[in-house]
């Protein structure tokens, strides 16, 4: 089949090798420019567009795929279907209108539930247990186009957003080229609007951790918030970051209340659960072990984490 490829995060990148791997005909690649990236601002290339060039793909980068001029450059590739996984720009009608097989999107999740723009980090911070990968005919909604196949699978509890990710971009790519080989006999199932749940963009203030909540909402939220913006809190004034965390005996206690007895990090959270912290980083400190944090910074008896100092 003779295809047209949008995508950008290394999320993309398996589904991408896949179709090739399959022996489908990749008549271009679209990703998001080059973009500054870390501390240098440096223009860096998205993962797509680093898989593309391994393979000799010619690679097509507007700044706006709503343009006319781009139109007509789509036009001129006369594809069978588009394929697209996380592109990060919104795609007009008349671009779906273009390829005889529409344009198949591969999303992390089971949809109806979380369309939008995160659905593999909001499963895991709102403690979904089963997740899995959908393919879809996109339309001009948000994730709500006619569903092809599903796939599904656990989390893992202490699974994270990055691990998690990384299964499912490779179960999505399976799952996109079974759906290309069985296009002309699928089905398209009509998604139950009632029964959808949205996962949207992450903001900053999202990993903001309130620990008046259980333990576990607390630990779904650090493992799923990886890695950005990650779960943080407050200690002494300055921003710490918790990368790593597990689920702890019950205490009794202020939310928040550091207990650092013996050799581990561990906080009262709502309902008289604790959480340890494995692995946490102070702003302008590196990332260090929980343990290690508690013994070097002299911890006074009731010392609490949160937004007062």
């Amino acid at each position: 089949m003779d295809l047209i490829f949008l995508g950008t995060p290394s999320f993309a990148v398996p589904t991408l090798e896949k179709i090739l791997e399959a022996g489908h005909k990749v008549l271009t690649v679209i990703t998001q420019p080059d973009r500054p990236k870390g501390r240098g601002q440096s223009l860096a290339a998205s993962p797509v567009k680093e898989s593309a060039l391994r393979h000799g793909l010619p690679v097509f980068q507007p700044e706006r795929i709503k343009r006319p001029e781009v139109l007509e450059q789509l036009k001129a590739f006369h594809a069978d279907a588009m394929v697209v996984v996380g592109y990060g720009q919104i795609i007009s009608q008349a671009i779906i209108d273009l390829p005889r097989h529409g344009i198949i999107n591969v999303h992390g999740s089971l949809l109806p539930k979380y369309r939008g723009a995160a659905p593999i980090q909001w499963s895991i911070t709102n403690g979904e247990k089963v997740t899995g990968v959908t393919t879809m005919r996109i339309d001009a909604g948000l994730d709500t186009g006619d569903m092809l196949l599903k796939t599904e699978t656990s989390i893992g509890p202490n699974e994270t957003a990055l691990e998690l990710g990384a299964r499912l971009a490779v179960l999505g790519a399976d799952l996109l080229v079974e759906t290309l080989a069985r296009i002309e006999a699928i089905v398209p199932e009509k998604q139950d609007s009632s029964q959808a749940t949205y996962a949207p963009i992450l903001k900053k203030e999202d990993g903001r951790i309130d620990w008046t909540q259980p333990a576990q909402a607390i630990h779904n939220r650090v493992r799923g918030l990886l890695p950005w913006p990650g779960g943080f809190t407050v200690f002494r004034g300055q921003t710490l970051n918790v990368w790593k965390s597990r689920i702890a005996d019950v205490a009794a206690g202020k939310p928040g209340q550091i207990l650092a007895a013996g050799k581990s990090l561990q906080v009262i959270c709502g309902d008289e659960s604790t959480v340890e912290l494995l692995e946490v980083q102070l702003e302008g400190k590196k990332r260090i072990a929980g343990k290690d944090f508690a013994n070097g910074q002299r911890l006074q008896e009731n010392e609490v984490f949160g937004d007062k100092t």
